[in-house]
C-alpha cells in the first residue's frame, strides 16, 4: 500500500459532503483495497465498507485527532455538515480549539490513518473482522440493576471459536451469568473501570454462520447512561430502558456520539420520552465501531 497515493485519497474524499454525500469516483484504488470495496458495491455498500474501517483505524489514534478524522470524513451523525469547513468548526466547538488547530490535526490523522493502512496486513485478515454483529439487543432495569444482552454474531471468516467483548461499569467486574451460546472467559479489568470478557463458542462456526449469545449483568452500580461502543460492524442495536417508579428528569438519545461526548455533562443528544411504564425503547441500524449508541439521562435529585 502507498502512503503518499492514500494520504491523496483520503484528503479527496473529506471535501464537500465526505462519506455523506454521493462517493462516484471519489474514492479511489488504494482506500478501495483497505475498505475491502469491490467492483460491484453500491453507493451504501461502499459508504458503510469505507466508514466502518476508518472508524476502526480511528479508534487507535489520540481522542483529539479521532475526533478530528471522524469529524472531518463526516463519519459522526452529529458532524454530517455540508461541507468541510462546516464539520472543522464543529470540531473545533467540541475540543476548544480554532478551526485552523482542528485543521491541522485533520492532516495529521490522515498520514496515521494511512501508516495503519500500510503497516497492517490486508483488512479480511484483521481480528476484529473475524465476526460482526448481525443484532445487539440490551434490556435494562435501572432501579434493579439488571442488564440482559442478547447479541446475534456473524462468522467472516472459517473456525470462529471466540468471541471478544468488554463492558465498562463504575464499580468494576459486575456478576454475569451465561443464558445460552457458549461458554464465559473472565480477561480480567483491561482497565480501571472496563472487565474484559469473552463467550468460548460450544463450536467453531463456518464463514457465514450465525450464532446467538445470552447473558445477564448484575452491575454493583450504573452511570446515568447505557451506551454500546462497537468494536466491530453492528447492523441492528435494540435498546430498552427501564426506570421504574424513578422516572428520571430528562433522557436523551446518542446516536454515532463521539465517545469522550457520553459523559460531557454539556452534551445531551435527542430528547426522549419516558412513557407511562418507565421506558424509554430505542432502535438504531448501521452501528459504525468506535462511535457510542444509547441513551443518557438525568436522575431526579
Amino acid at each position: 500500500m502507498e502512503r503518499a497515493e492514500l494520504v491523496q485519497e483520503l484528503k479527496t474524499l473529506r471535501k464537500g459532503r465526505g462519506l455523506a454525500g454521493r462517493l462516484d469516483g471519489r474514492v479511489g484504488p488504494f482506500l478501495r483495497s483497505a475498505c475491502a470495496v469491490s467492483s460491484d458495491d453500491g453507493q451504501v455498500a461502499i459508504r458503510e465498507k469505507v466508514s466502518g474501517r476508518l472508524s476502526e483505524l480511528a479508534s487507535q489514534l489520540p481522542d483529539d485527532l479521532r475526533l478530528a478524522a471522524l469529524a472531518a470524513f463526516a463519519i459522526s451523525a452529529e458532524a454530517r455538515q455540508p461541507l468541510y469547513q462546516d464539520r472543522v468548526r464543529w470540531a473545533a466547538s467540541r475540543v476548544d480549539r480554532d478551526p485552523r488547530t482542528v485543521r491541522r490535526r485533520v492532516d495529521e490523522a490522515i498520514v496515521l490513518l494511512a501508516e495503519l493502512v500500510s503497516s497492517s496486513s490486508s483488512p479480511v485478515a484483521s481480528p476484529s473482522d473475524r465476526w460482526h454483529t448481525s443484532s445487539l439487543s440490551i434490556a435494562c432495569v435501572v432501579d434493579e440493576l439488571l442488564v440482559l444482552e442478547r447479541r446475534r454474531i456473524v462468522a467472516d471468516q472459517d473456525g470462529l471459536e471466540f468471541v471478544d467483548l468488554a463492558v465498562s461499569l463504575p464499580a468494576g467486574r459486575p456478576a454475569v451469568t451465561v443464558l445460552y451460546g457458549g461458554s464465559l472467559v473472565d480477561r480480567g479489568m483491561e482497565t480501571s473501570s472496563r472487565w474484559g470478557y469473552g463467550v468460548e463458542l460450544p463450536r467453531p462456526l463456518s464463514r457465514g454462520e450465525s450464532w446467538e449469545v445470552a447473558l445477564l449483568f448484575r452491575p454493583q452500580s450504573l452511570r446515568p447512561y447505557m451506551v454500546t461502543v462497537p468494536r466491530q460492524p453492528c447492523d441492528s442495536f435494540d435498546l430498552r430502558v427501564r426506570f421504574g417508579a424513578g422516572a428520571p428528569v430528562g433522557v436523551w438519545a446518542l446516536e454515532g456520539a463521539f465517545q469522550r461526548d457520553v459523559s460531557d455533562p454539556g452534551y445531551q443528544g435527542r430528547p426522549e420520552q419516558v412513557d407511562s411504564a418507565g421506558e424509554v425503547h430505542l432502535r438504531s441500524r448501521g452501528l459504525m465501531p468506535g462511535l457510542a449508541y444509547g441513551v443518557r439521562w438525568a436522575p431526579r435529585p
